[in-house]
């Protein structure tokens, strides 16, 4: 039994690595569009937009923003998954900008 998981595991995952979505489905495709929608945001954005928000005062939350981060903080691993997804591309994006040392 061990021997037949693991053979399907090693067929599977070569798969998973091209994003064959109906073999290896995300745990959480909210996590997918939400982090997605926030990588294309500083994308898309130019240095001088993002210093000009940057310095502006925030703007009040929209409702779907409130919840997705209320299920963000009430969830640990949907919240890291969240993280892991966005922190590289934003971070990056802020240094080549000059808004982060």
């Amino acid at each position: 039994m061990m021997k037949r998981f693991a053979l399907i595991v090693l067929a599977v995952a070569p798969l998973c690595a091209f994003n064959a979505p109906a073999v290896c489905a995300q745990p959480f495709p909210m996590i997918d569009q939400l982090a997605q929608k926030v990588v294309q945001k500083y994308q898309n954005s130019s240095c001088q937009q993002l210093a000009e928000e940057r310095s502006q005062p925030r703007a009040p939350r929209g409702e779907m923003e409130q919840r997705a981060i209320a299920v963000l903080r009430s969830d640990q691993q949907m919240r890291m998954e969240f993280i892991n997804r966005v922190a590289a591309p934003v971070a990056n994006k802020l240094f080549e900008c000059g808004l982060i040392p």
